[in-house]
């Protein structure tokens, strides 16, 4: 697999740019880097307004995704540059949230080398022949550029539309991915994975390894094309004791972010049920780290410590109460933030397909109004 480090084609090193590393046309030495409050948050620095934006935010709970969708598969509209651009625009127009989150999958840079799945409807990532020896590694290739043109050129189209507000790339941390492979699709308790992790350790480093570099290098051609920060989602991790994570996972994890570690863009680290496991993925290369609804904020701020932002965290569960309700939770995620030295309003998971956008539109504007509970 590919290592860490510079690719071959990448510009020039030019030390009169706040990112020498990037072209001087990337947003991050334009409007973006001087002025989007979601990077100021996430570096820690002074912001006029907590930056807000949502997981799964460009999707199923808006009318306008499900019509540019209709008859088009999931991994289909994922290639297809026209759609991915539409589509992480739409909550941008709607909500005028701080950041644009790409429009993509966590298994498309799977796919796009030959990894035989799919995306069933109501099911999610379905793999054909599931990855459970030795043999099954040589399975995955390193991912090339390539293999995923139609993604870049909308990186590329969308930051164009974005202006000032910076998109954020995002991949799939290796232990998530790996969950899909072995398991062969979604898991409860990820049996198939743990037997291997803990019965087979020489497989399970070597293909959480191979799948590092292939997340690692999705993050890098998307800033290289253009984004502006990156996300690695661990969506099932939670499901490790903290000892585990540190011994399965968390190298693995501090590969894939070391890909883009030179480029220093913000990077973010978000895991469901992870409130254990905080003060771990801090250190795999991350300068926020994403909490979930199952831990105040303060107290997750705690445990990060405060050389770290904190992104969150409102329960995606609490838009369907009365309006009241709703904006009375999100003071309270505000208030748990006050004081921190870098704070990213979200959800604490993805927004629920059946939300109603207009509930999202008035939390955008609540945390907008708040401006008492941004960073010093």
């Amino acid at each position: 697999m590919t290592t860490p480090g510079p690719l071959a084609d990448e510009p020039t090193q030019q030390t009169d740019l706040d990112y020498p590393l990037l072209d001087a046309t990337h947003p991050l030495n334009g409007s973006v880097g001087r002025s989007a409050p979601l990077i100021a948050a996430a570096l820690r620095r002074p912001v006029a307004h907590t930056p807000v934006w949502f997981m799964r935010q460009a999707g199923r709970s808006l009318p306008e995704y499900r019509k540019v969708r209709e008859g088009v598969p999931m991994l289909e509209s994922c290639f297809r540059t026209d759609l991915v651009t539409e589509i992480t625009l739409q909550p941008v127009r709607r909500y005028g949230v701080d950041a644009a989150i790409f429009f993509s999958d966590i298994v498309v840079p799977l796919k796009a080398i030959g990894v035989n799945l799919d995306i069933a409807p109501g099911v999610g990532p379905v793999v054909a022949e599931p990855f459970r020896r030795e043999t099954d590694v040589a399975r995955l290739r390193a991912l090339d550029e390539a293999d995923v043109l139609p993604i870049t050129a909308a990186v590329r189209d969308l930051v164009v539309e974005l202006g000032p507000t910076p998109l954020i790339g995002f991949a799939g941390a290796p232990f998530t991915l790996a969950s899909y492979l072995i398991e062969g699709g979604p898991s409860r308790d990820h049996a198939q994975t743990k037997a291997l992790m803990y019965g087979q350790p020489a497989v399970w480093h070597a293909l959480l390894g191979a799948l590092a570099d292939i997340a690692g290098q999705y993050l890098r051609l998307q800033v290289l094309a253009g984004a502006s920060a990156v996300q690695l989602f661990d969506s099932w991790v939670g499901a490790l004791a903290p000892r585990d994570y540190r011994e399965y996972v968390m190298p693995h994890s501090t590969r894939a972010l070391s890909h883009v570690a030179d480029l220093r863009v913000p990077r973010i680290h978000f895991g469901v049920g992870t409130g254990e496991l905080l003060a771990d993925m801090r250190d795999v290369g991350t300068d926020v780290v994403g909490v979930d609804f199952r831990v105040p904020l303060s107290e997750a701020a705690r445990r990060v410590g405060p050389n770290h932002s904190v992104q969150g965290n409102l329960d995606p569960a609490i838009l369907f109460a009365d309006i009241e309700t709703v904006e009375t939770q999100v003071r309270r995620v505000l208030d748990d933030a006050r004081g921190l030295p870098g704070h990213i309003f979200n959800l604490g998971h993805g927004v629920l397909p059946a939300t109603n956008p207009d509930v999202l539109a008035r939390v955008v504007e609540l945390v907008h109004e708040n401006e008492q509970h941004a960073q010093p």
